[in-house]
């Protein structure tokens, strides 16, 4: 690109490349800056090789967060992705929006105009559903959104199952029924995995020039305005200027970790680090949130993905996937879900149930291991978690990872509703619909046989759903948390932007992907009009 670019994008994962991609669309010359590689590696495309990818280098940052006491002092790694597309390159591409109540919830919070019927004309245009486009879903946009092309018998068993246990059948669960039980969608075009980068960057623009394997160290700010970033690439120091501005999309985690080495955030902590202060904001880094979740894993008869990974059955899956781009390698993290609340006087589901029709066992190495036979996994992920944590510099140095301090079971209350929702995961199980088809329970097993049981269950075996979210979010302008204003401008920066999953107030019921696409689409229309003229 000759001379400046008007506006620096940060970071080219699940909302950088949808910000980026829409300004160059509007008439910016963009410059998007990403510290990993290229979205190009048949490891990504292929579905079913995911495990394979998260907790790998080449892949994944792999931060490593603080020992959690509320676990048994385990210390989690927390993936990031590492490849254009971020998140959206590596995660299990279980596509889902949340409940509408979530956005509304933000809009009470102080983040005016992202409401639920401000943001659902974003998740429509981001969108190309296999189930075509009505009121709330959308066709094409740049983001496939198609059925699980290796179904199971087992899974409409278990739908069958959850509606029997008194829980509705929803026609869409991204649509106008965000409760109850369906088949999980994906984020997948024709079998493949569709990532924003491979979205995105389908009908690149000209005014946009996408930079890989380039460090940002810091943004370069001066007389209170963002004017540039200054990046690391092949041992060379560069510092980019931008016309407009800068907008940081890099993640819940390294979002914040940038805006302190650039010298906003919490004074006192810059101070202790020797970094200047530009604007002191009390809330980067802060309000971190994630999902706990545990599993439920049993044994069946019925035939499974566990029975077509290997052998002559593996030779078939392989071509199945070749020839037809179907079977089991293109298998998503989930193939069925449900939204349910375990107690009286809710207004939204508490609980998200997802089924898959397969199970892996852990060894010894610490590696997942498909089971050698017949076994399927409910997930039961806690929606509303109390707990808040933080993201705070490790040291003033642009190499050192975030730290990150979070406890999964935030209150007793907590680790009550997941033994709740192993209950009622284990009640889904023993209904007719599944009758004879479940021969044992594998995790946690039939020795974890009252409450207490489960609870020491949930203490030991709760894990992160790998959604961190909430690290720099936005508000009112009175309120002193609030890192960002609802058009997503940082306080005390001109000409600074943050877009990504950290802007999000509460995290959103379900997986979080999709929401942070949305982020990029409603940002950049935010940032297009504070730039126009």
């Amino acid at each position: 690109m000759a001379g400046n670019p008007d506006i620096i994008v940060v970071g080219g994962g699940s909302a950088g490349m949808a910000m980026a991609a829409r300004l160059a669309e509007g008439g910016k010359r963009v410059c998007l800056v990403e510290a990993g590689k290229s979205h190009r590696a048949i490891r990504s495309y292929v579905p079913a090789l995911m495990s394979g990818i998260v907790h790998t280098p080449d892949f994944d940052w792999m931060y490593a967060a603080e020992p959690d006491a509320s676990v048994g002092g385990r210390p989690d790694v927390w993936p990031a992705g590492k490849r254009l597309g971020g998140g959206s390159s590596i995660n299990g591409m279980m596509f889902i929006r949340g409940h509408k109540w979530d956005y509304d919830h933000w809009a009470e919070l102080g983040a005016s105009g992202w409401d639920y019927a401000s943001v659902l004309p974003f998740f429509r245009r981001m969108e190309d559903n296999e189930r075509g486009a009505d009121d709330w879903r959308g066709q094409g946009g740049p983001i496939g959104v198609s059925e699980a092309r290796s179904r199971y018998d087992v899974t409409g068993d278990w739908i069958e199952a959850v509606q029997q246990a008194g829980y509705p059948r929803s026609p869409d669960l991204n649509g106008d029924q965000n409760e109850g039980v369906d088949y999980i969608q994906l984020s997948q075009r024709k079998g493949l995995r569709s990532s924003t980068a491979a979205g995105y960057l389908a009908d690149k623009s000209r005014n946009l020039e996408v930079m890989t394997e380039a460090q940002v160290l810091k943004v370069d700010i001066a007389d209170g305005r963002a004017k540039g970033v200054t990046v690391r690439r092949g041992g060379e120091v560069l510092e980019l200027k931008a016309g407009q501005g800068v907008v940081l999309c890099a993640g819940a985690l390294n979002t914040p970790r940038l805006l302190m080495l650039s010298g906003v955030g919490p004074a006192e902590h810059l101070r202790g680090h020797g970094i200047a202060v530009i604007a002191d904001s009390p809330g980067v880094g802060q309000n971190l949130q994630e999902h706990p979740a545990v599993h439920l894993v049993n044994e069946v008869t019925a035939h499974t993905l566990n029975n077509d990974a290997k052998g002559l059955a593996g030779v078939k899956s392989l071509l199945s996937f070749i020839f037809a781009r179907s079977g089991a390698l293109t298998t998503g993290i989930g193939h069925a879900q449900a939204f349910v609340r375990s107690r009286e006087g809710l207004e939204v589901p508490n609980l998200q149930l997802a089924f898959s029709a397969f199970a892996f066992d852990i060894t010894q190495q610490g590696n997942l291991e498909l089971r050698k036979g017949s076994a399927v996994t409910t997930l039961v992920g806690l929606m509303r978690p109390s707990s808040r944590g933080r993201v705070s510099l490790r040291a003033n140095d642009p190499d050192a990872p975030p730290l990150i301090e979070h406890q999964l079971i935030g209150s007793e209350d907590d680790a009550v509703q997941l033994v709740e929702g192993l209950q009622i995961a284990r009640r889904i199980m023993g209904q007719q619909a599944l009758a004879g088809q479940v021969t044992s329970e594998v995790r946690p097993g039939a020795e974890a046989d009252s409450a207490e049981a489960l609870r020491s269950y949930v203490g030991l075996a709760t894990i992160p759903m790998y959604h961190p979210v909430g690290t720099a979010k936005m508000g009112a302008a009175d309120d002193a948390m609030a890192v960002l204003t609802p058009d997503c401008r940082v306080k005390g920066v001109e000409g600074l932007w943050v877009a990504d999953a950290s802007i999000m107030p509460t995290i959103p019921q379900g997986n979080t992907n999709a929401t942070a696409i949305m982020i990029g689409e409603r940002a950049s229309a935010l940032v297009l009009d504070a730039t126009k003229g």
